[in-house]
């Protein structure tokens, strides 16, 4: 990869390249002592061409005492460009957003912009990213040097994707497709398609009608055509290909994004004979007959399955060793097991080295064990929702958070998922108390505020004057938020105590747990405030299966409600594993959630955001700038269906 620093080559002859100058500098610290020398007695002379600034501010001091604006110019971009290649943005960030690079000579626009991008993408500025992005044209980068052109391409999309701009973004790699004939269009078109795919409907929709290239237009029709709305995958498949017929010398019609590619060859290799194996009987029966229903229910809706050819077969797992059942059903020409729910069950699968009958087991193995070939997991993880709680804090720059997790194996899962996606952000749990139902929750939301720790520092001052003191027991104000895991009835009592404990003006998030499914205002005003994540099925607008549901059944809401809509995805699934297996951007809008899958074959959910006001959840807009603070608060929300 070319340096990004293509254009300052000092000719001066005591120039020496950077790798060289780690070899002569023995002693740093003796260089930056004299460095300072020379600064405060205010001399010039150091030698921009040969020196080499070891902090952000040492830069910025040579740079500030050089007479020539475009020599300091082209010395800070050195630099920068540098710490880029050792790793520290956030000293390139320092030098690039500096007063002295705001207005950068002519000759060196083009190198500051390149820098600035770099780094505003390692370090996710969004802020820095739509600051670049602001007079920014697809097509400016064809203005680099040939060498620099197709990364100059992929970090102005990468900018303006961090900038929420995905359609520029895309339109970025059109340039460069048309552009850069030596680039691997296998790749830039399947980076085109994903980026399409993050550009809302209306967004799409008015490009289209201003496209004025015959590549842009091209995407944008296809774009627009398979995802129209209820449309199956076989009809995803047909419109591909007479996409392609309409459109022979486009250049996504000779290297179809691979996505588009299976999917055009799904019909085809879509599973005929399934087996459903799910326990019927015993404590998990409720569970396992609500995803059998979602399931058959999904089945039947869906216009492209075919009725006569689909064989789907129910067998209990109750009262069974689901290893023996496997080797059964791998002798009976199944294409694919849908199970099993149990998690003793989906282990016997996971001791295999590899699986002849593919499984999409409906829960997941611990997070040690490695997957055999040919097993998928699919389930309501709890992990998936710590994660998105994590990611909503940091995307409100909410760093430093006090939590509440229940006792047992569940709560550790859910911990570590928190702390290991909190930790990636740069986030801190300031305090977790665990706890149990039965625990003096007025006590466990005390130590969480750090009440206890007010009043013990008071009663030792008392001890140690030995008199009585007036005393007014203040929380911890270090924290920026609460994530309360807990179902709805230990959450009702933990919310006013936040209050109590004057802790009532923190945010509060939760996982679904907190929700039970069904709006209870009465139960659930000691809620208010609250945001929580869950599935489609509960937040989401009316559709069609949930609507023939309701009707027909009376366990479709609540957590059996969750679970049917889990079984609903689970024959969504069925049909498109080779595609999310074999193609990293490939999603599904699912009932619980945009589905996606990773290469170990774990399905991974992203739910919706609700807030409870008055007692009922109230959706907030997705993405959101910012959440309400209050239930008298409503703006920026959006009505749930009845």
């Amino acid at each position: 990869m070319p340096p990004l620093n293509w254009r300052y080559k000092p000719n001066h002859p005591e120039y020496v390249e950077p790798a060289m100058i780690k070899i002569r500098v023995h002693h740093r610290a003796l260089t930056s002592l004299l460095t300072a020398v020379l600064l405060s007695a205010g001399c010039a002379s150091v030698n921009l061409d040969s020196h080499i600034a070891q902090t952000a501010n040492e830069a910025l001091q040579l740079a500030g005492n050089e007479d020539n604006l475009e020599t300091a110019q082209a010395y800070l971009l050195r630099i920068a460009s540098r710490f880029q290649d050792q790793g520290n943005h956030a000293a390139a960030r320092t030098l690039l957003q500096s007063d002295q690079l705001a207005q950068p000579a002519p000759a060196l626009a083009g190198q500051k912009q390149l820098l600035a991008m770099a780094s505003a993408v390692a370090l996710e500025d969004r802020a820095w990213a739509k600051q670049l992005t602001t007079n920014l044209s697809p097509a400016d980068f064809v203005d680099y040097p040939a060498n620099l052109i197709a990364r100059a391409a992929n970090l102005q999309a990468d900018t303006y994707l961090l900038a929420d701009k995905p359609l520029p973004a895309a339109n970025t790699l059109m340039v460069l497709a048309q552009t850069d004939t030596s680039a691997d269009a296998q790749k830039i078109h399947n980076r085109i398609w994903s980026l399409l795919k993050k550009v809302p409907d209306e967004g799409l929709a008015s490009s289209s009608a201003e496209a004025l290239g015959y590549e842009v237009q091209g995407w944008l029709e296809l774009a627009s055509l398979v995802r129209a709305p209820d449309v199956s995958i076989d009809e995803q498949g047909r419109i591909i290909r007479n996409w392609q017929n309409n459109w022979p010398g486009h250049p996504a019609a000779q290297v179809l994004p691979s996505e588009l590619r299976l999917i055009a060859s799904l019909a085809a290799s879509r599973p005929e004979r399934i087996a459903l194996a799910l326990p019927m009987q015993g404590p998990l029966a409720t569970a396992g007959k609500a995803i059998r229903d979602g399931f058959l229910a999904a089945y039947y809706l869906d216009q492209s399955a075919d009725l006569g050819e689909t064989d789907i077969r129910i067998f209990d797992t109750s009262e069974t060793s689901f290893a023996d059942l496997y080797q059964q059903l791998s002798r009976q020409n199944i294409d694919l097991i849908v199970g099993p729910l149990e998690k003793d069950a989906l282990a016997q699968l996971g001791n295999m080295n590899t699986l002849p009958v593919p499984a999409l087991g409906l829960n997941y193995l611990p997070a040690n064990i490695q997957p055999p070939e040919g097993l998928y997991q699919f389930g309501l993880s709890a992990e998936d929702e710590a994660r998105q709680i994590a990611d909503r804090l940091a995307a409100k720059d909410l760093q430093q958070v006090l939590v509440l997790i229940p006792q047992g194996e569940w709560g550790d899962r859910v911990e570590a998922a928190l702390l290991e996606r909190m930790s990636a952000h740069g986030g801190t749990a300031l305090d977790i108390e665990r706890f149990f139902r039965e625990d003096n929750l007025r006590a466990v939301t005390a130590d969480l505020l750090g009440i206890t720790v007010s009043r013990d520092r008071a009663i030792q001052v008392e001890r140690t004057i030995g008199m009585d003191v007036e005393f007014e027991p203040r929380r911890r104000q270090d924290a920026d938020a609460i994530v309360m895991v807990a179902e709805p009835t230990i959450a009702r009592q933990f919310k006013p105590l936040f209050a109590f404990y004057f802790g009532g003006d923190l945010p509060v998030y939760s996982p679904s747990i907190v929700y039970e499914g069904s709006p209870a205002p009465g139960r659930d005003r000691d809620l208010n405030g609250v945001v929580f994540t869950d599935i489609p099925w509960v937040l989401g607008p009316e559709n069609e299966l949930r609507k023939r549901a309701t009707d027909l059944l009376s366990s479709t809401r609540g957590q059996p409600g969750r679970l049917f809509a889990m079984g609903a995805d689970a024959w969504q699934l069925s049909k498109r594993l080779p595609l999310l297996r074999q193609v990293e951007s490939a999603s599904i809008a699912g009932h619980t959630g945009i589905l996606t899958m990773t290469r170990e074959g774990s399905i991974h959910r992203e739910q919706l955001w609700a807030q409870f006001q008055d007692g009922v959840p109230v959706r907030l807009p997705d993405p959101v700038t910012e959440e309400p603070d209050t239930s008298e608060n409503p703006e920026a929300s959006l009505p749930l269906p009845n």
